[in-house]
């Protein structure tokens, strides 16, 4: 692990915070590679466990993981099941309205269409997951229809059979598909949607914020979130 320097300030408020939270949960949906997933040995894995992970480690904080389906992540965080979300999840205007966010551990990242052969995307059916950045912009596509999914495998199984003609997701997400189903391929150009990834927190636990915000920027200070985001997320922009 490369050595941390911390300025005295930044070491203070990480310190504070963790003094003040026992047990910080971390909240994630356990289906999305490479950004997270259950591996084999039944425990969350990928990005943003690797990432969670080191900064629970920098901040000195004591966590743990919980896993949540993807339509009730946010109201769960709310009603005080965990403490952050941590799953892949853009800042966008609209969840700010009911969320807080860290600074962000991503670049903006690009989402792109994925189908069984040649798509007039301005008339397709296109799914997606339901409540994510993707679904709501399909809804602004003129004469597109959005068909919206729990979970992001069962909105690329509706391209599969024919039930939709698209998916729109995460490019990260659908590449190792793409390149394993021969059917499958990129239509369209890439889309940037959304300011980048944070962690969600409820907007009452600016602390905690400002605590995982501190130790995103010291990980973006000494180059381990790029080595992070090479590691699992090959292609997407560093910082």
């Amino acid at each position: 692990m490369n050595k941390l320097i911390l300025t005295t300030a930044t070491a203070a408020l990480l310190g504070s915070a963790a003094m003040a939270q026992d047990v910080v949960r971390l909240g994630t949906e356990g289906a999305y590679p490479p950004y997270n997933f259950i591996n084999d040995a039944g425990e969350v894995d990928g990005f943003e466990r690797e990432l969670g992970d080191e900064l629970c480690l920098r901040a000195e904080l004591n966590c743990t993981w919980v896993t949540n389906d993807w339509d009730s992540i946010i109201p769960n965080l709310v009603s005080g099941n965990y403490d952050a979300i941590i799953a892949g999840m853009s800042i966008t205007e609209e969840r700010m309205e009911v969320i807080a966010f860290s600074d962000p551990y991503t670049q903006p990242d690009p989402s792109a269409f994925l189908a069984l052969g040649d798509v007039d995307l301005e008339n397709a059916v296109i799914a997606a997951q339901t409540g994510t950045i993707q679904a709501s912009y399909v809804t602004t596509m003129e004469g597109a229809t959005l068909l919206e999914f729990s979970t992001p495998d069962e909105s690329i199984s509706a391209v599969r059979s024919g039930e939709a003609d698209a998916v729109l997701a995460d490019k990260a997400f659908l590449e190792p598909i793409a390149e394993g189903e021969a059917d499958l391929d990129f239509v369209g150009e890439d889309i940037l949607i959304g300011g980048g990834i944070g962690l969600g927190l409820r907007q009452s636990d600016t602390e905690l914020a400002a605590t995982f915000s501190a130790a995103i920027q010291s990980m973006k200070d000494d180059g381990t979130l790029n080595e992070l985001i090479v590691k699992w997320l090959p292609g997407s922009a560093t910082f």
